[in-house]
């Protein structure tokens, strides 16, 4: 089976976010759909997978009910199922931050389309941005990129007030894989005093759909929070897999250390796995090695 996958998100006032959130589940079980759409009084974000027709008549609900437009949407195909379930759920934050002055309903960054990207990082002027986490940009970023040291999203705002300087770095231009997290960090940004704040629009899988490769100023492959880990410049499914004991990315490298564990953990997470944590990872390996039990953890 082929999966058609979209992702996507929208800001927009959601008055009853429990009822939608029903409304939603109750649909997308029915059209035998998987991923994981969360909802908030924010809006909606999600990534969802199944037969192109119920793709389709998904979006052009959410279209009606929520105003999601095609520039909302990142498309791709998969012949893997990506998920392993359906997940409708409401949410304090469609992408959690933590702070009130990120607020996209407020103001958002300038955005750039994804031809007009490689021109704007070219200018040695300006600050290129990853907002993503540390563990995501290991296996691919721009050309240029400030990597901030954060492990969860949650974390960007104590860098940007640790070390940017609305004095001295004029023009930001920042991504991430979707463009929803620059939404709040851009917000974040133009609210601490900082001019002129850029964002990707569409993020990275925007880009690599848009930009042919030839002309792509991109280095390696995208990190995505599904069963395909990465995706390559023309969106195909990268060549790394999840580690089950932090959900990074695995690769050759990862898989000839030493303190890389099949199905338990990976040289970033070894020394962090509680005994406990460990012992119930290896006994769900050596059941799905048998073919029996479930992906998800216990």
């Amino acid at each position: 089976m082929t999966y058609s996958v979209a992702a996507f998100y929208r800001f927009v006032a959601v008055d009853d976010p429990q009822a939608e959130r029903d409304e939603l589940d109750a649909f997308c079980r029915e059209a035998g759909l998987i991923g994981t759409i969360l909802l908030a009084h924010e809006g909606i974000n999600g990534t969802v997978a199944g037969a192109a027709a119920s793709i389709h008549e998904l979006l052009s609900r959410l279209g009606e009910r929520l105003g999601l437009s095609d520039r909302d949407i990142k498309r791709s195909e998969t012949e893997i199922a990506p998920f392993k379930r359906l997940r409708v759920r409401v949410r304090p934050e469609i992408i959690t931050m933590r702070a009130s002055e990120a607020d996209p309903a407020q103001r958002t960054g300038r955005h750039v389309s994804a031809v007009e990207w490689n021109e704007l990082i070219a200018n040695p002027d300006v600050l290129i941005l990853d907002t993503r986490n540390r563990y995501e940009t290991v296996i691919g970023t721009f050309e240029r990129a400030i990597v901030p040291p954060i492990d969860q999203f949650t974390e960007f705002k104590d860098f940007v007030d640790r070390e940017l300087d609305p004095g001295k770095h004029q023009q930001i231009a920042m991504f991430c894989t979707g463009g929803i997290r620059c939404e709040k960090a851009s917000a974040y940004m133009l609210a601490r005093g900082f001019a002129e704040v850029m964002q990707l629009d569409g993020g990275i899988l925007r880009y690599l759909e848009d930009v042919p490769s030839g002309a792509s100023r991109w280095k390696g492959d995208c990190f995505v929070f599904d069963g395909r880990t990465a995706l390559g410049a023309d969106l195909s499914h990268g060549r790394w897999e999840s580690c089950f004991g932090c959900g990074g990315p695995v690769g050759e490298t990862e898989r000839a250390s030493d303190r890389y564990e099949a199905g338990v953990s990976c040289p970033r997470c070894h020394a962090t796995l509680t005994p406990d944590r460990a012992e119930r990872l290896r006994r769900r390996h050596r059941d799905l090695r048998r073919g029996i039990g479930s992906r998800d953890e216990t």
